[in-house]
């Protein structure tokens, strides 16, 4: 039982910090879109997340048998990293104010979501797996953990980046850091 007990909190951890990156991303890139299409692109952000993540979660043992998928996540993340900046940090700089976005930006949107949300969504149940190890009605516990809080921290993080301008800067560090620690994990299994 103090097994389990510890498990779930390691899983609770797991999740507020995975979970709140992929919210990240989602906010940031939705903070530059008028409120309607804001609401879109968190919907379909966070649909998204829910898939891969259920996706994710029924192939999980195989997944944690493949090496260098981590790397592979991580430079995926230095590239949404990189597209975050362009698209988000110098745009917010500037001072623009809400205008209606052509589709193809809007598409663009939703593209950059997705191809965070399969890099954070793997990273995330890979990590929760991990702590679960047989546990799977905390495996199951965390995956429905960790889209209540991507779902609540979506909205939340895009009207505040809206606002505070300086939230779309940690939210890039947050994202930089965890690039940066999927790609060293890798590298180290192969040195």
């Amino acid at each position: 039982m103090t097994e389990q007990i510890i498990i779930f909190f390691q899983i609770v951890l797991i999740d507020l910090v995975l979970a709140g990156d992929n919210a990240i991303i989602i906010g940031m890139v939705a903070s530059q879109f008028p409120l309607e299409q804001r609401k879109k692109i968190i919907f379909w952000g966070i649909s998204a997340a829910i898939i891969l993540r259920i996706v994710f979660t029924l192939i999980t043992a195989y997944l944690l048998q493949i090496n260098g998928l981590r790397l592979i996540g991580g430079i995926l993340l230095l590239y949404i990293c990189y597209r975050l900046y362009v698209d988000v940090v110098k745009n917010t700089s500037e001072e623009k104010k809400d205008i209606q976005v052509d589709n193809s930006s809007f598409l663009k949107a939703i593209s950059t979501v997705i191809l965070a949300d399969i890099t954070m969504s793997l990273d995330n149940v890979l990590g929760v797996a991990g702590a679960a190890k047989d546990h799977y009605f905390l495996l199951i516990f965390g995956l429905i953990l960790s889209i209540a809080l991507m779902a609540t921290a979506a909205t939340l993080i895009s009207n505040w980046i809206k606002k505070y301008k300086w939230i779309g800067w940690l939210g890039l560090i947050a994202i930089l850091t965890v690039a940066i620690d999927l790609i060293y994990t890798d590298i180290k299994l192969f040195i």
